[in-house]
């Protein structure tokens, strides 16, 4: 039944147009991603580049990855999110610090602002060289203040300059984004949009972040909450303080494919959902069932609610009673 859905636009009962993107993490999902006909590659984790083998991968190899993904996709978007290293995620060829707490520690974009990892620029000019082929976009990870996307941004002009001289073709206007994933992020979401292009918010470690929760701790699991309303809010100004100032807000983390939260999330306005393959089709197929007038009523009820039971319970009830045609589906 949801393949019969998989041409159709994921467009609402009154019209309003969301994109349905994909995460991936090797290239070899990509065709089974453009069998999908959904609106490209929100999220494309770069990190197994770094993790699978014994030295780092050099320029020439990175290019022809991202060249090779981005021309199957024929014209539609590829986002990719440069090296989220540190944390649970280290290199073996890598000089990371050892840290007691590595979540809070060198991760992410904080990596690449030491001066002795060439790695960043690097991939950046594997990236920008690979624009040429396609709608190439760049998203950083782990920003937590405008200063980290303008040191980012100045690193891509000075490549930029230096490709330019050799007279190597690239996309001079590529779309640079940040992905929200730190509540300093979340809250100041209207100052990184005055320096991006668009905002992808990252679910994942924001709930963590958020309600200072181990994701990976089973004695935690009941504070990890997606349903949590601090987690809520924090999604809905982002999404709002991101439009104030023209960005697009997407989304890439595991909440943009709990179809619990699809009918909020569009109510809220958010432009991108970018999903996990198997769940692609099942969140096109609730788009197309919904109004975006019930949707804006329903995330304004479920923002109002005080526990992250109550606002699960209201959802499930939602969702049972409006989409039994879809509950024999794996979610």
């Amino acid at each position: 039944k949801l393949l019969a859905i998989k041409g159709f636009p994921a467009r609402t009962k009154d019209g309003k147009d969301i994109e349905i993107a994909s995460n991936i993490e090797f290239p070899r999902e990509v065709d089974a991603i453009v069998d999908l006909r959904g609106d490209g590659i929100g999220l494309y984790r770069t990190e197994y580049l770094f993790l699978t083998g014994d030295r780092e991968p050099d320029e020439e190899y990175q290019f022809q990855e991202y060249k090779s993904i981005v021309e199957k996709l024929n014209g539609k978007p590829l986002i990719i999110r440069t090296s989220d290293l540190g944390g649970d995620k280290p290199s073996e060829y890598l000089p990371l610090p050892v840290e007691t707490n590595p979540f809070l520690g060198v991760r992410g974009v904080r990596l690449y602002r030491d001066s002795g990892h060439q790695f960043f620029r690097t991939q950046l000019r594997a990236i920008i060289r690979a624009s040429a082929f396609g709608d190439i976009r760049i998203m950083f990870p782990m920003i937590a203040c405008v200063s980290e996307i303008r040191y980012c941004r100045k690193i891509i002009s000075e490549i930029m300059t230096e490709l330019g001289k050799t007279k190597v073709k690239f996309n001079k206007k590529i779309l640079i984004g940040a992905m929200v994933e730190i509540p300093s992020a979340a809250a100041t979401a209207d100052l990184l949009a005055k320096e991006c292009d668009f905002l992808s918010i990252g679910t994942n470690d924001l709930i963590q972040y958020t309600i200072a929760v181990d994701r990976g701790n089973k004695n935690l699991a009941y504070l990890y909450q997606p349903y949590n309303p601090a987690v809520l809010r924090f999604i809905r100004d982002t999404i709002e303080k991101g439009h104030q100032q023209g960005a697009w807000v997407g989304m890439c983390g595991e909440v943009a494919s709990d179809p619990l939260l699809t009918m909020v999330l569009i109510g809220l306005g958010l432009d991108e959902f970018s999903v996990s393959p198997v769940s692609h089709l099942l969140i096109k197929a609730i788009v197309r069932h919904v109004e975006f007038s019930e949707c804006e009523n329903l995330a304004e009820k479920a923002l109002a609610l005080a526990t992250s039971e109550d606002v699960g319970g209201y959802l499930k009830d939602i969702y049972s009673k409006k989409f039994k045609h879809l509950q024999h589906f794996p979610h």
